[in-house]
């Protein structure tokens, strides 16, 4: 197999710093153009009531030993992470070579040029399994790792077998409730039915008749949720992004939702239909109107 080639994998030139592991003091605007400039998330600005302008003293450590002076360019809204949405985004953002002046040790020269990390990017992410072993044995003691989880190590593809699983519940639900509607409907309808077949219009187009109104039912449930989704979703998703101080979207029913919300309830609809009224079609026509 030939070597697999990374792609450019130069350092960024803006890195984000935690900020909780920071002390941070904000201090009056003023003149003061030597000050690297820097970003500060929503969160922090908040907390430290710090606006665009203000000068702030950041410390690598809680004793602030090293510490250097910037000068708040602006504020930015943290990007949604659903692995992080409970954490406080206490961040800022500096150029590359103000983070290594803030954090490099003075009694350690060569701690300006070590780095724990970096991430490559291959030119076909399918060679990635065959990129760690061909690294590990050129470099030993480097660890190498893919950045993206295998679909069974996901907790997402957990809390999506768990979505699975309550519309299945919910389906099941939906199905015996419209049966029982259906039968009642049925019921309801004998003397009609009798006398409609007396004047001789057949099982088969009863039936049809019947699965007909089930799909027009399903439909119009499936459209009712639909239309509560849609009703619903920006109030559920301001309550959550209120409640955890975020930006990230927690419900959002797109087209292909809709459509195969639609698409599931003809059928049942259709086998709702038939089965309610399939006992009663199947009696003889006397039985039917006798009282």
């Amino acid at each position: 197999m030939a070597p697999m080639r990374p792609t450019s994998c130069a350092p960024a030139a803006v890195v984000v710093l935690c900020a909780t592991v920071l002390a941070a003091h904000a201090q009056a605007p003023k003149d003061d153009g030597d000050a690297p400039a820097i970003l500060v998330s929503r969160q922090l600005a908040a907390r430290a009531h710090l606006a665009a302008g203000d000068l702030v003293t950041l410390g690598s450590d809680p004793q602030g030993s090293r510490r250097a002076t910037f000068r708040v360019a602006g504020i930015y809204e943290p990007t949604p992470d659903p692995m992080r949405f409970t954490a406080t985004r206490l961040e800022a953002r500096m150029h590359l070579p103000d983070l290594v002046d803030l954090v490099a040790d003075p009694a350690d020269p060569a701690s300006r040029e070590a780095v724990t990390s970096i991430n490559v990017r291959l030119t076909d992410p399918a060679d990635a399994a065959a990129f760690v072993p061909q690294l590990s044995a050129r470099t030993p003691g480097i660890a190498a790792r893919p950045t993206s989880r295998a679909r069974d190590d996901d907790p997402f593809a957990v809390l999506d077998r768990f979505h699975v699983a309550i519309s299945a519940v919910t389906m099941a639900g939906g199905t015996a409730f419209l049966l029982a509607l259906m039968v009642i409907r049925a019921e309801e309808r004998r003397e009609t039915v009798g006398i409609l077949r007396l004047l001789g219009i057949s099982r088969r187009t009863l039936l049809l008749t019947v699965a007909i109104e089930g799909v027009a039912i399903a439909a119009l449930g499936a459209v009712f949720g639909i239309l509560l989704a849609f009703a619903t979703e920006g109030l559920v998703n301001r309550i959550f992004q209120a409640r955890y101080d975020t930006a990230l979207v927690f419900v959002r029913v797109t087209p292909s939702i809709a459509a195969r919300s639609v698409l599931i309830a003809a059928p049942l609809g259709i086998v709702a239909g038939i089965a309610a009224s399939w006992t009663l079609l199947g009696r003889d026509v006397l039985s039917i109107v006798r009282r």
